[in-house]
């Protein structure tokens, strides 16, 4: 062995008391550890949101390294190509359809990532939910390993008086726990649908005659009406997803297409905005269950739902 190739005695020691730390630290899990925080899953979850409870849902679903991000501001910001390791999305369902915003984010999303989940929330009837946001998000190539639903308070003023559907005990956080472990272990599943569901959902479009591939998008005008007891206060040009209120020197002003999320018409402190009745005696028929109640979910604030649907920043 020539000189150059020689190994002194303190630097065989040095080679030998590196490789022992080495053995000492893969067999500890130290650097399985080190492994694991760096392939810490990415979660990306989109909600669309009126009342507060898709927003709650999503919040709840949402992890160390998740990003939620709302589809009105997406939308007005014009991004549609996302990429992580899991894509969520929650929405309520609007006679068992999605919102109309919701259907346009998914058909111009292009989203990349290796699981992808949906949670539907709803208030009394889901029906055939599922199996119609299947075949939106198919048609539009954005197939969802994952769709499930949840039941919430129900928002919709001509059915539902808001005092006691907030009493209801509709077993929220069991729910929500099942959805978790199933969406954390990665579960590919689709929510059942029975025969019985999906005629349900057949008469009520039937009778409603709303257009499938739309859903509830309506003249606002149509809908609703602001009264004198408005105060000018303009929390309803804040929360609409669709920027459709404007205060003026006159007053508020109001037009566009309505998602009939009832974002304007529940967070209105004055309740000044009510439903107009048709004249034609058309879907919906302009009651109310009860106009002297109001809900929001308890866990998301007013400047929640700003910050999600404000369209006019």
């Amino acid at each position: 062995m020539s000189m150059d190739n020689k190994i002194t005695r303190r630097d065989a020691l040095k080679r030998m008391g590196a490789a022992v730390i080495s053995s000492a630290v893969g067999s500890s899990g130290l650097l399985s550890l080190a492994s694991c925080e760096k392939k810490k899953n990415k979660r990306i979850i989109f909600y669309f949101t009126g009342t507060g409870n898709s927003l709650y849902i999503a919040r709840q679903l949402a992890g160390e390294n998740t990003e939620l991000l709302s589809i009105p501001q997406m939308m007005k910001q014009g991004k549609y190509d996302f990429e992580a390791d899991e894509i969520g999305l929650v929405y309520p369902i609007y006679g068992h359809m999605p919102p109309y915003m919701v259907r346009q984010f998914i058909q111009k999303a292009k989203l990349n990532a290796k699981y992808k989940f949906a949670v539907l929330t709803y208030g009394a009837r889901k029906c055939d939910s599922v199996e119609i946001w299947d075949r939106i998000s198919r048609k539009a190539s954005n197939a969802f390993d994952y769709i499930g639903t949840i039941v919430m308070v129900d928002n919709w003023l001509p059915n539902f008086d808001m005092n006691e559907q907030i009493k209801i005990d509709k077993h929220i956080p069991e729910n929500l726990q099942k959805i978790t472990t199933d969406i954390n272990q990665q579960k590919h599943w689709h929510e059942p649908v029975t025969e019985e569901e999906r005629l349900q959902h057949q008469g009520f479009m039937q009778r409603s005659g709303l257009d499938p591939e739309v859903g509830f998008l309506m003249k606002r005008e149509k809908c609703f009406a602001v009264t004198d007891a408005c105060i000018d206060c303009g929390i309803c040009t804040y929360v609409c997803p669709r920027g459709n209120y404007e205060l003026t020197s006159r007053g508020v002003k109001t037009s566009g297409d309505c998602e009939f999320c009832f974002a304007c018409i529940q967070n209105c402190p004055q309740k000044a905005i009510q439903f107009r009745k048709s004249e034609d005696g058309s879907f919906p028929d302009g009651t109310e269950k009860n106009p002297n109640a109001r809900y929001r979910n308890e866990h998301v604030s007013l400047m929640d739902l700003k910050l999600a649907n404000n369209q006019k920043l």
